[in-house]
């Protein structure tokens, strides 16, 4: 639709009319965005504001008169000079909302007179029309001045009408038969483009439909919002007094970045924007749309914000209509802990613990419980309460990836090597398997193998329990080594979900994520987490710390470990290259790169393997490279 307005320097007022079938979220729609934008908009109200008769017809009985007692061309004349009155009526703010557009009123007189005359929907399209027709000049201007939006549940009417019903309490055989048309008459509308913007709501939940609309509308205007809390998460914390969601809270802040803001902050910070003195006394639907908005607005204001917690919940109710409204966007996680434990955290005596649990257990606080999605138990120690957190967060951020294999022989290793993974692989998974997961890592995983030179680095997934009948197997086996040095590292699959890794293994997790590692075996179904890049990276900078410390330490023995000085300033090479964006598995790869990206001579990666002096000198090139990234200081 060309806008209403020609003005290039300052964008005029706006109307956006909300259209839909019922029970679509129009009106919530429109209070939220409404709300969101303060004196920047205004809602015109509910139609029945804009016509006298309104009145006595609601007296009288609604539904009796526009079903049955009402003659059509009564009902046609008061819902269109309603509209059309609405559509005169001035107002200030830069943006009005209406709840239904100018197209809906041709729906609903089109499904009223198809239950009223027992009409098909293109009869009943026609009579509408002719209904109408005395309007028809101030219709088609009103209609002009309007942005058109349409909410449907789907796009078959069937479904549309199935869902429409189910949020009623009582539904009687002719309320059904208008819903039916109506939304006949809709989609015939939204075929014809007489709502150029239509989103389809499903089973999305509330806020999900209010950032779509955003997008659709902010181009439109400069004061409507570009969107709702976009790829934002949010941690509700819930539970009973001295059950530790501060401590939740505070974890959650200093180890994952999580925006920590308080409930009641966000209602009385919503509520003074709205001029709502008592926010408390509000129904809990309220209350959630007051959460809600403040959410909104702090993280409109703190764009790179994507996790936020919040806490304390303290209604059930409001709690409820959060979820509906946040959907996949919220995780309520209950902390629970015996009222001993709570009793004994408590600073100011039992007595005080125990007023506060009857507060919130009025509000129905401890029944949140039953709707939350993680309930931790929080009376063991604070390690466990972390690791558990831990995983919580991880969940979200690492994607779960259940990784493919490849055989033993792709590897392109010694035959002997071949023959012991082989081997290794036969007696741990059999059908009892004593392993989730094998993986070979380092130069044995990318064909860079060398006799002499490298380990044999292998990673398992496993539990605990199996390390007793691994262990005698590697005994077993030890003698077809043939002197290699094997690096096995075992970690059980809690491990790797809550994080519980040093930075080199989430390294090889993100690269196993990423599949440019395969594993030689997983077991079916096995999902790993795959950490993110950005926290691959993040990490990363501990191992680079070390290794600037362990070249060092070689440097100054009398005689180095020449294989050990390459390996460890290969690794720092990796680790400054990886902060460019650049991934460089090989060790001669990654110096080279990076010598290269120095200036420097890339002939000493060759020589280094061999000759104590280059080794020497590539040492202190890689590490004055590192040393560089450091601030310079005058003393």
């Amino acid at each position: 639709m060309s806008s209403p307005y020609n003005s290039d320097t300052y964008p005029l007022p706006m109307s956006v009319a909300f259209s839909g079938p019922d029970n679509t979220g129009k009106t919530k729609q429109i209070g939220i965005l409404a709300r969101c934008m303060g004196p920047a908009a205004t809602s015109a109200g509910p139609l029945d504001h804009y016509d006298p008769r309104w009145a006595a017809i609601k007296a009288d009985g609604m539904a009796r008169w526009w079903f049955e007692t009402g003659p059509v061309e009564e009902v046609a004349d008061v819902l269109t000079t309603s509209y059309l009155e609405r559509s005169r009526h001035p107002f200030s703010a830069p943006v009005r909302l209406l709840d239904r557009g100018i197209p809906m009123l041709e729906a609903s007189v089109a499904a009223t007179v198809a239950v009223r005359e027992d009409l098909g929907a293109e009869q009943a399209a026609d009579r509408a029309r002719l209904l109408l027709a005395p309007y028809e000049t101030d219709l088609r201007a009103a209609e002009k001045g309007e942005y058109a939006l349409v909410l449907l549940h789907c796009d078959d009417s069937e479904e549309g009408t199935r869902r429409s019903l189910a949020h009623e309490v009582t539904v009687t055989g002719t309320y059904a038969a208008y819903q039916r048309h109506l939304h006949e008459q809709i989609n015939r509308l939204v075929d014809d483009g007489r709502f150029p913007m239509a989103i389809r709501i499903g089973d999305r939940p509330t806020i999900a439909i209010q950032d779509e609309a955003r997008q659709l509308l902010a181009p439109l205007h400069p004061e409507v919002p570009g969107r709702a809390l976009a790829g934002v998460h949010v941690t509700a914390l819930g539970g009973m007094s001295e059950s530790g969601k501060s401590t939740a809270g505070e974890y959650l802040r200093t180890q994952h970045g999580h925006a920590r803001l308080k409930i009641g902050y966000l209602i009385e910070e919503a509520a003074g924007r709205a001029g709502i003195h008592d926010p408390y006394r509000l129904g809990s639907v309220v209350q959630a749309e007051l959460i809600v908005d403040a959410l909104d607005r702090f993280c409109q204001d703190h764009h790179f914000l994507d996790s936020v917690s919040i806490e304390s919940l303290h209604d059930f109710d409001s709690t409820a209509e959060l979820a509906r409204m946040l959907g996949p966007q919220l995780t309520i996680a209950y902390l629970d802990a015996s009222e001993a434990t709570r009793t004994r955290r408590g600073t100011a005596g039992t007595q005080d613990v125990v007023d506060r649990d009857l507060v919130k257990s009025a509000r129905g606080a401890d029944k949140i419980v039953s709707i939350a999605h993680e309930v931790i138990d929080n009376d063991g120690p604070r390690l466990v309460l972390e690791r558990r957190l831990d995983r919580m967060a991880l969940d979200r951020r690492w994607p779960e990836h259940q990784p493919s294999t490849m055989p033993v022989n792709a590897l392109g290793l010694p035959v002997h090597l071949e023959s012991y993974l082989s081997e290794f692989l036969d007696r741990t998974t059999g059908l009892r398997p004593l392993i989730d997961l094998l993986a070979v890592t380092g130069s044995g995983a990318r064909g860079k193998y060398q006799h002499g030179w490298s380990d044999l680095d292998v990673l398992v997934v496993a539990d605990a329990s199996s390390l007793g009948e691994m262990r005698q197997i590697l005994a077993d086996l030890e003698a077809e080594l043939g002197g290699v040095k094997l690096g096995m590292t075992v970690l059980t699959w809690a491990e790797c979900r809550a994080g519980a890794v040093t930075s080199r293994l989430l390294h090889v997790l993100a690269l196993i994520g990423s599949g440019a590692l395969v594993p030689l075996w997983a077991t079916p179904g096995l999902a790993l987490p795959a950490p993110d890049a950005a926290t691959d990276v993040a990490v990363s900078l501990r191992d680079g710390i070390q290794a600037a410390i362990e070249i060092r330490r070689q440097l100054l023995k009398g005689t180095f470990d020449l294989r050990a000085l390459y390996k460890v300033t290969a690794l720092l090479a990796k680790i400054q290259l990886r902060f460019c964006g650049i991934e460089c598995p090989s060790d001669s790869d990654a110096l080279t790169v990076l010598l290269d990206a120095k200036r420097q001579d890339t002939s000493l990666v060759t020589t280094a393997c061999t000759e104590r002096p280059d080794a020497e000198a590539l040492a202190r090139l890689v590490l004055q490279a590192w040393l560089d990234t450091l601030p310079g200081e005058t003393r």
